[in-house]
């Protein structure tokens, strides 16, 4: 059995009070099981990482969970994923962390990877459709549904409520980037003008050494090389839509604060009117296939590339092309999730008491709930209308509906789904596969 940590990579407590933890190969086991069920978002994600690492097996603490979290939430990417290597580096250092994360993405990627094939052959037939139709009605009530979690958790104080109000206005009213949003919660909480917004406590522990400047120079150089390697090499053999598409999602990778929901509104906007690579709607086609892997959501980015790649690469087969577009947009965007926990996460441990640290992740967690909040309300207006256009007036500019091109039959659906999810509390998948059978039974009127 392992003691907590490795040494020089892993923080840790006192040896003698130091939680008993599995061998590697055990956590391994756990952490494929954790990454084959990790179904229903980053809140249900979380969820189930809480309960096998602190309530079933109590290899870490509450309070260090928390703060772990709160860590992870700070940063760009998928905060799910971002807090499965925390913990596997928390217990065996870097080899931990990299199989935890690993063991985290390539189930859901295997099989997002599979349906955006099928998708992009098939899913112009009358019957997918339909499907389809149901999923997007669905999709919408499960956004709300992780607004709700995450609120529960993160706006527990009028404070909290204000920043998340406040990022709302700003995003939806204004279109204001969601990376100043984030960075002016966080900049609100570290000053302690967010009034100690959601603020957990944070246990004691012997503080773990941070990282030297060689060790932070050396890191930096290996993961930005790993990073762009695959850029590099699309950019020697000529491929550009792969060079767009790393490029495009790389630059992603490190503005997703807040997980795909975050993200996904301004992807959207990019993939469809900027790029070409999407048609209206797809997005929620693509929303809809990732909720029903296992996963980070944010596996939804390799549907838009194997949509792109699919669609655009010339002299490769369709289906080949789809899935190296695929792989090549999860590469950019977790390779920096990697990189970004074992760089930080010794810092942050020896910061575990520092109330002002707490307090600015705390903010960073409220304003998330009003980019989210923005992503919902982007969602009900295209799944609601057929017709959602942008009014622009000075500094506002707001998406607008056509009125005329209300939908009611995705209305009953999206009722449906929040009918499944918070009265009768059926998961996730249950939900998508009635929904997605209502939307045939409701295509034939």
């Amino acid at each position: 059995m392992a003691a907590f940590g490795d040494g020089n990579e892993a923080a840790g407590t006192d040896a003698a009070s130091a939680p008993v933890l599995p061998s590697f190969f055990e956590a391994a086991r756990l952490w494929a099981a954790i990454g084959i069920s990790s179904f229903g978002g980053p809140a249900g994600q979380i969820a189930l990482m809480h309960r096998e690492v602190v309530e079933k097996r109590r290899w870490i603490d509450e309070a260090r969970f928390l703060h772990a979290l709160n860590y992870c939430m700070l940063l760009p990417g998928p905060e799910a994923q971002q807090l499965a290597t925390y913990i596997g580096w928390l217990m065996h250092g870097t080899r931990g962390g990299l199989v935890a994360g690993l063991l985290f993405i390539l189930p859901g990627l295997a099989v997002i990877l599979a349906l955006s094939v099928l998708y992009a052959l098939y899913h112009q037939t009358g019957l997918l459709a339909a499907v389809f139709f149901g999923l997007k009605a669905a999709v919408l009530a499960i956004v709300v549904e992780a607004l709700v979690r995450l609120g529960r958790r993160a706006l527990k104080t009028w404070a909290a409520r204000l920043i998340a109000l406040t990022a709302f206005v700003a995003l939806f009213l204004f279109a204001v980037p969601f990376p100043l949003v984030i960075l002016a919660a966080g900049l609100l909480g570290l000053a302690g003008l967010a009034g100690g917004a959601g603020a957990a406590d944070i246990g004691s522990g012997a503080p773990a050494r941070g990282r030297s400047v060689a060790q932070v120079l050396r890191l930096t150089f290996v993961w930005g090389a790993l990073w762009m390697a695959p850029v590099a090499l699309a950019a020697a053999l000529g491929g550009e839509i792969f060079v767009a598409i790393g490029l495009f999602f790389a630059k992603m990778a490190v503005v997703t604060f807040g997980g795909a929901y975050a993200v996904l509104a301004y992807v959207a906007q990019q993939a469809v009117e900027t790029f070409g690579w999407l048609r209206p709607g797809e997005m929620l086609d693509g929303l809809a296939l990732a909720e029903t892997t296992p996963g980070p959501l944010v596996l939804v980015l390799s549907f838009v590339a194997a949509m792109a790649a699919f669609r655009e690469a010339s002299g490769l087969d369709p289906v080949l092309a789809a899935l190296a577009g695929g792989l090549l947009a999860a590469w950019v965007t977790f390779v920096p999730c990697f990189y970004l926990i074992f760089l930080g996460a010794p810092s942050v441990e020896r910061l575990r008491g520092n109330r002002r640290l707490s307090a600015a992740l705390s903010a960073i967690s409220a304003a998330v709930a009003g980019v989210i909040l923005n992503l919902a309300v982007w969602f009900a207006l295209h799944v609601l209308f057929a017709r959602v256009e942008r009014l622009k007036t000075g500094p506002l500019s707001l998406a607008w509906p056509d009125p005329a091109s209300f939908e009611p039959r995705a209305l009953l659906l999206a009722g449906l789904a929040a009918l499944l999810l918070f009265v009768f509390r059926r998961g996730v998948p249950l939900t998508l596969l009635l929904c997605g059978l209502a939307g045939v039974a409701l295509a034939r009127f």
